[in-house]
């Protein structure tokens, strides 16, 4: 097998996962839902609004920065609670600071939302 034709089809198999990977955690995690459900909000608002390119970059950065964090948080949840199922300081910690990083995304993207829709609005 030529090496142009592993890595093109490596590459599209890691795809695959991903998009697997991305639906799972639509399908499973409320958390994530949530978000999903005000990016539909904010895509619509983008649209009635009809805001600016360089806006709807900065609304897409943040809405994909705060699904991508949340996706990681949950991750590393996941992964604390198999390595240690009952309460320990440090797990917690873990899970905290994680959590903790997806507040700072979420603020991040609500500062983004504000700095782009209050002039629309008043």
């Amino acid at each position: 097998m030529n090496k142009i034709y592993t890595f093109i089809s490596g590459r599209l198999r890691g795809c695959g996962y991903a998009f697997k990977g991305a639906l799972l955690l639509l399908k499973t995690e409320p958390s994530i839902q949530v978000q999903a459900g005000i990016a539909l909000i904010m895509t619509v608002l983008g649209f009635y609004f009809k805001i600016t390119t360089t806006e709807w970059i900065l609304q897409i950065f943040a809405i994909g920065l705060v699904m991508s964090i949340e996706g990681i948080n949950t991750t590393i949840e996941a992964i604390a609670d198999f390595i240690h199922p009952d309460f320990h300081d440090k797990i917690g910690f873990i899970k905290d600071v994680a959590a903790g990083a997806v507040f700072i995304a979420a603020i991040t993207a609500l500062i983004v939302g504000f700095v782009i829709y209050i002039p629309y609005f008043f």
